[in-house]
């Protein structure tokens, strides 16, 4: 695993603020470690888009959540946005795509439990 930290891919942090059983005991375990763990402003953008059109309910609080908590914000660069070229088509969700980019770019390991994202070159737990 990346000694840069952690990106928590959305649905890691998701499940954690819900109690969620589908969290992975390695995922909770490293969320309550005290390691680096960032989480991408194109998650917030899923997050809050989602909710928009009644598909999600964050639970108020949320981004207050992720500070209480220490989680780090990940900007979206043009560094970032620029490896989304690149990248083979095994993943077509946008917002999946993006984290993979940022996870490869910053050198970090990606906290997800999405098997497409295994398809790719980036370190997963």
């Amino acid at each position: 695993m990346s000694e840069a930290g952690f990106l928590a891919d959305t649905h890691v942090i998701l499940w954690w603020f819900a109690g969620d059983r589908r969290l992975s005991k390695t995922h909770r375990s490293l969320l309550e470690s005290g390691a680096p763990v960032f989480f991408s402003a194109v998650s917030i953008a899923e997050v809050y888009g989602k909710a928009a059109i009644g598909k999600l309910d964050p639970g108020s609080g949320f981004i207050e959540n992720l500070e209480r908590f220490q989680i780090a914000e990940l900007p979206l660069t043009w560094r970032h946005a620029r490896v989304v070229e690149d990248l083979p088509l095994h993943h077509r969700d946008p917002f999946d795509r993006m984290l993979i980019a940022q996870t490869m770019v910053e050198g970090l390991t990606l906290m997800t439990s999405d098997k497409k994202i295994l398809r790719y070159d980036v370190e997963t737990c």
